[in-house]
């Protein structure tokens, strides 16, 4: 059995990793920094902070598709840092449970972020994800 972290698409090798839940994920303000500024998603963030809608319905679309994932995510070393206040202990117990039953342990908590979020907790990193992430590093001329 292989996986591949998401992020980076590396091979992840049996036993290693970082099993994180979609909510986890959404939660990081780094993670959506990244994902909105990369090249194929930077012009909808430069439309956005110049105030062109389309740029931030395309950003909302962002958020719905990677916030709706319902399977856990198995993260590389190299990229867990992008995710703060994660417990790397329980993360990496967590990755381990999913190699020895073959990628069908699930967390608590798995599934869309939705359904594990409070309401006000989801909308208030959804708002970060659409109208902030990213700003720093779009320079708009």
């Amino acid at each position: 059995m292989k996986a591949k972290c998401p992020i980076t698409k590396e091979q992840i090798e049996s036993g290693f990793g970082y099993l994180l839940t979609t909510a986890q994920v959404i939660a990081s303000k780094k993670y959506w920094d990244m994902v909105m500024t990369e090249p194929e998603t930077l012009s909808y963030s430069v439309m956005h902070f110049k105030n062109q809608q389309s740029g931030t319905q395309m950003r909302s679309l962002i958020f719905e598709k990677y916030s709706n994932i319902e399977k856990p995510w198995m993260i590389s070393d190299s990229c867990i840092n992008l995710f703060e206040n994660i417990d790397r202990k329980s993360a990496r117990e967590n990755a381990k449970k999913w190699w020895e039953t073959a990628g069908s342990y699930s967390p608590e908590n798995s599934g869309p972020a939705f359904k594990a979020l409070q309401p006000t907790d989801f909308q208030s990193l959804k708002d970060y994800a659409v109208l902030e992430a990213g700003r720093s590093k779009v320079a708009l001329s």
